[in-house]
């Protein structure tokens, strides 16, 4: 395999990634004098703000995706390529992946992050994490899957296993995710399962600090602490959980909660490169910057978003920004102006970042926002949510598709969307797979393949 890419006389800027911060700078770099090549192991961007409501049945996945090569049709001097990153050869200016090697002028990291489990290996195989479109189907078919088994298993000790639900991590993706539950034991149990006593479905927020939100002011903490408590949710602070074990998630103090509904939504790590030297990474595993998300110490190399970190170069922010789409989409935004600039021999501006603000819904007509210094809640701060999170959604169908769910459901709360669909692979995608996950890289590949001067395409 090879990227097959034309040769020409323009420098090569090589994205990781296209979330939120590698999606902006490709298309801030429309028009420039640079070819781009977007790498994603994805051939689509998806808006992870929703991807709870995939997970609970609210919105189909296609509804918050969107294929790359869509949004980028006949663009010139673009190309993207799905596959993985594992190596990176600065003193080579060259990157390996999973379908071979790439050369660079600029590199920039926008890969993004990956659920943390501290180091918990029971934790890491058990429990179900919720980053991207695909684990949130994981998750909808084991929630219906559950359900479904609920109604015909043996005893009733397996039954409320099947029924607890335990969502480890009160940030605001546990917050959502648990309000999107809770309205489904409320309102869908009832209709789908009338022969399955809802009062049995129990939902858990355990958070191992002293409130929910700590991103967020005190205030708004304890507004959703509130609106979760009326919902019926059980909401645990100062819980911490340490294991799992027999269908049984174990905390600190010593108690456990059976469950076979396990989420764990606390804590994310920056997305690993294979043979980056530990040096450059800081808390979190995120890749360290300077002021212009360079790499220090390699050349030519950037890193935005939820993949790196900041520590110095903006004041206000001296311990390292917040992993929000913001950031990384004013860290692109930014990123392409400097690399603008130095080929037109300018000075690089630093990036400093302008919060615009913090939001969160627990449900119909229950959410918190801030700005600045106004907080609010309630059924005002739930309709800016839904404004703001519609008018982010890539594509005008995508946008209609989803304000007609979100009008459906809170008129009925009766969607079509509880399915339970494993998708199977065929056999030549799966053995594909297999070859691409035994093959190992390493610095003698920099020898293969070497260019013949008389191509017109690149390797």
């Amino acid at each position: 395999m090879s990227f097959n890419l034309p040769k020409t006389d323009k420098k090569r800027v090589v994205i990781v990634g296209g979330g939120f911060g590698g999606l902006k700078l490709a298309n801030k770099l429309r028009n420039s004098n640079f070819q781009v090549v977007l790498v994603d192991r994805n051939n689509y961007h998806q808006f992870p703000p929703l991807i709870y409501q995939i997970a609970s049945a609210g919105i189909e996945p296609s509804s918050i995706s969107f294929p790359f090569r869509k949004i980028f049709q006949k663009r010139k001097n673009f190309f993207y390529r799905m596959a993985e990153v594992r190596s990176i050869f600065p003193e080579h200016k060259i990157i390996q992946t999973s379908i071979g090697k790439v050369k660079y002028d600029y590199l920039v990291l926008a890969a993004g992050a990956t659920t943390n489990f501290f180091g918990n290996k029971n934790v890491a195989e058990e429990a179900m994490p919720m980053k991207n479109v695909s684990e949130a189907m994981g998750l909808r078919n084991a929630l219906l899957d559950n359900f479904e088994r609920a109604l015909t298993c043996a005893t009733d000790k397996e039954r409320q296993e099947l029924l607890n639900i335990v969502i480890v991590g009160g940030g605001a993706t546990g917050v959502e995710i648990a309000g999107a539950l809770s309205e489904m034991k409320n309102f869908v149990l009832p209709k789908d399962y009338p022969d399955l006593p809802t009062s049995l479905m129990n939902i858990y927020l355990i958070e191992a600090g002293p409130r929910l939100l700590p991103a967020m002011s005190p205030e708004s903490s304890q507004k959703v602490e509130k609106y979760l408590r009326t919902m019926g949710v059980n909401v645990l602070l100062n819980k911490m959980v340490t294991d799992w074990k027999d269908h049984n998630v174990m905390l600190k103090d010593g108690s456990s909660i059976a469950t076979r509904t396990f989420i764990w939504v606390s804590g994310v790590a920056a997305q690993p490169v294979g043979n980056l030297d530990p040096s450059h990474l800081g808390r979190g595993r995120r890749v360290v910057v300077n002021a212009f998300n360079q790499v220090e110490g390699l050349d030519d190399v950037f890193c935005i978003g939820d993949q790196c970190i900041m520590p110095e170069g903006d004041d206000k922010w001296p311990g390292g920004h917040p992993q929000l789409a913001q950031v990384a989409i004013q860290q692109g935004n930014n990123l392409a102006k400097n690399l603008k600039r130095l080929e037109a021999g300018k000075e690089m501006k630093p990036f400093h970042y302008t919060n615009l603000g913090t939001m969160a819904t627990v449900g119909r007509n229950r959410a918190v926002a801030e700005f600045s210094h106004m907080k609010f809640g309630g059924f005002f701060a739930w309709v800016l949510w839904l404004v703001v999170h519609l008018r982010s959604i890539l594509g005008v169908r995508n946008k209609m598709i989803v304000l007609f769910n979100w009008l459906w459901n809170y008129v009925s709360y009766s969607q079509s969307l509880r399915m339970i669909i494993y998708a199977k692979k065929a056999k030549e995608v799966v053995e594909r797979e297999k070859r691409l996950a035994s093959t190992h890289w390493g610095h003698d590949l920099l020898s293969e393949g070497s260019e013949d001067p008389n191509n017109k395409t690149e390797e």
